[in-house]
């Protein structure tokens, strides 16, 4: 048997599991436990990812700030916005008291620590960094983390099975600072671009804390199936982030800058959020944008806008 059956079947095994803890979440939900999941006005809460309006270079509190009075349930930072606001004397203590006040959950937090790379020396440096990430983000209240495949973007051919030894030791660490490693796929990437490669990953990791962050941009940039998602252990996702595409530049060449606002584009959305509902989750949409053009424009404007058109994409979703 040749290597590269071996690796189709053993993904293949990987997606059959996941849709067996997929039937087994969905089967007989229990209505008090959604209750507590579910957002104020919906099956989702609604979260800012702070990309949408990282071009204001807005200090965290401002972020933070700008998320509460958009509206938002949640806040999903850059754990260098963190960093850089406990280095010039912010109280991390302080902020996760601001937070709980203003009603805002920190649903998830962003960083490229290089956990998944070959080199040992150089994943050791990664974990240490993701260790003080964590710490950083349990400081302000935070229980998840993005675990992306930061140095293996352009390293193709990797063993899947070492990436899902090298998640599990990520959870590990998780389990000691009390932040969850969520496993991100990245469109454009060599490594982990596609839904099946991390579907394995993370039941390969048999670990109980493994669970996806995924990316309508991305699936659709790295050439996943949407239907793919009808896979999944929706209850076991803590958030997936929300966004839309234009039908040009083609998936091969579309970039980050090229995301647009939720039913902007033609990200079948409706049928997504459909899918991901019926799979049990009820997690976080956390609005990830990195179009240069909302820079420029007022952040709360933007935010607003943002959250505006997210829950006319649910409503529909929904109805």
């Amino acid at each position: 048997m040749s290597q590269e059956l071996s690796r189709r079947q053993m993904i293949a095994r990987s997606a059959a599991c996941l849709a067996a803890g997929a039937a087994t979440a969905v089967a007989a939900p229990a209505p008090a436990a959604e209750a507590t999941k579910q957002g104020k006005d919906g099956p989702f809460c609604y979260c800012l990812n702070t990309a949408t309006i990282r071009g204001q270079k807005l200090p965290l509190e401002k972020e933070v700030e700008v998320a509460a009075k958009a509206g938002y349930d949640g806040i999903e930072p850059w754990v260098g916005g963190i960093k850089k606001y406990a280095e010039q004397g912010g109280s991390l203590a302080e902020m996760k008291k601001r937070l709980a006040d203003l009603g805002l959950k920190v649903e998830s937090a962003i960083g490229f620590p290089q956990w998944i790379v070959d080199d040992d020396r150089q994943r050791a440096e990664g974990l240490e960094q993701m260790k003080r990430a964590m710490e950083l983000v349990s400081g302000i209240g935070g229980t998840h983390i993005a675990a992306p495949p930061a140095g293996a973007y352009a390293t193709a051919g990797m063993d899947l099975r070492k990436i899902a030894e090298r998640y599990r030791a990520v959870l590990e660490l998780g389990r000691k600072t009390g932040v969850v490693p969520q496993l991100e796929i990245w469109g454009a990437s060599k490594t982990l671009s596609r839904l099946g490669e991390a579907a394995f990953v993370v039941v390969e990791a048999g670990h109980p804390d493994a669970c996806l962050l995924l990316d309508a941009f991305h699936l659709y940039r790295g050439g996943s199936s949407f239907a793919g998602l009808k896979q999944l252990n929706g209850g076991a996702m803590h958030a997936f982030h929300i966004n839309d595409y234009p039908a040009d530049p083609p998936r091969e060449t579309i970039g980050d800058d090229d995301r647009v606002f939720p039913g902007d584009g033609v990200c079948p959305l409706t049928s997504i959020l459909r899918d991901l509902r019926a799979t049990g989750f009820r997690g976080a949409l956390s609005l990830e944008l990195f179009n240069p053009d909302y820079w420029k424009q007022e952040p709360l404007a933007v935010a607003k806008t943002g959250l505006e058109k997210m829950r006319a994409v649910v409503g529909r979703a929904i109805q």
